[in-house]
C-alpha cells in the first residue's frame, strides 16, 4: 500500500466532516502538527471531538483550533497546563466536554483499536471518578477495570521522515502518541520534514509501517513550490 504525498495541508484535510473524532498527535507541543491543525481550522469542520495528550499550549496548534470554537470534546490526560488558557475558559464558561483519560491508558486504548482488541482490563484509575460507571474485575486479588478502544475518524500526526510508500521515522517524543494514533484512525494524515525514495530509510529504524498511512504532506513539497511561485 502506497501513501499520497499531497502538495499542501489544506488538500489533506478538505474532507474532514462536522462531527470528526479527531487524533492529534504530539507530547506538548513536541511532535504537534500545527500545520495540518491551521488547514483544520481553515476547512471550517465543527462539532469535533479531539484526542490528544493534553488540551492545548498557549495560543498556536491545538489551542488555536479550540478558540476558534470547532471543538465540542477533548479527550486527553493533561487538561490543565500553565499555557493551556484557551481549553480552561471555555471549559469554565460550559462550552466544551472534558474526559480525562490516564496517559497509559490513552495511548493503550488507542493502540487496542489499531489491533483491533475489544476491550481491555487495566488497573490504572481503579477506586476514582475516573472507574465510575465501568465494568470492574478481580484478577488474580486485584481489582481492574474495562477500557475501550479509542478510535478516530482522522489523525494528525508530525513525524521526521517518511518514504514514499508512507513509512515513518519520527524525533525523539514526537514518537509518543502518533504511532498508536495512525493505527487508530480511518484517515491517517502526516506532515513531515521531507519524502525520500522508498528504500533509503533503514528498516530497522522505521516505527509506523506505510499500511498505516493514507496521506503524507512533506514541508520540503510546500518550500519548494512557494519559491517557484
Amino acid at each position: 500500500m502506497t501513501a499520497r504525498v499531497l502538495g499542501s495541508y489544506d488538500e489533506a484535510v478538505a474532507d474532514t466532516p462536522d462531527g470528526a473524532v479527531v487524533l492529534v498527535g504530539g507530547f506538548g507541543m513536541a511532535g504537534m502538527p500545527v500545520e495540518l491543525i491551521d488547514a483544520l481550522i481553515r476547512q471550517g469542520a465543527t462539532d469535533l471531538t479531539v484526542v490528544s495528550n493534553n488540551a492545548g499550549n498557549g495560543d498556536t496548534g491545538l489551542a488555536a483550533l479550540l478558540a476558534a470554537k470547532r471543538v465540542r470534546k477533548v479527550v486527553c490526560s493533561f487538561p490543565r497546563q500553565s499555557d493551556s488558557w484557551v481549553f480552561d475558559g471555555l471549559y469554565r464558561a460550559g462550552e466544551i466536554e472534558l474526559e480525562v483519560v490516564p496517559q497509559g491508558n490513552l495511548a493503550e486504548r488507542m493502540r487496542a483499536a489499531g489491533a483491533g482488541i475489544g476491550a481491555f482490563y487495566s488497573p490504572t484509575g481503579v477506586g476514582t471518578p475516573l472507574a465510575e460507571g465501568k465494568e470492574t474485575r478481580e484478577i488474580d486479588g486485584r481489582t481492574y477495570v474495562l477500557e475501550h478502544p479509542i478510535r478516530g475518524d482522522l489523525a494528525l500526526v508530525k513525524a521526521h521522515v517518511a518514504d514514499r510508500m508512507g513509512n515513518l521515522v519520527y524525533r525523539k517524543t514526537a514518537r509518543n502518541f502518533g504511532p498508536v494514533m495512525a493505527t487508530a484512525a480511518t484517515t491517517s494524515i502526516v506532515q513531515v520534514d521531507r519524502v525520500v525514495e522508498t528504500g533509503r530509510l533503514d528498516p530497522e529504524v522505521i516505527v509506523t509501517p506505510s499500511i498505516y498511512v493514507d496521506r503524507i504532506v512533506p514541508a520540503d513539497v510546500l518550500e519548494t513550490q512557494e519559491e517557484s511561485s
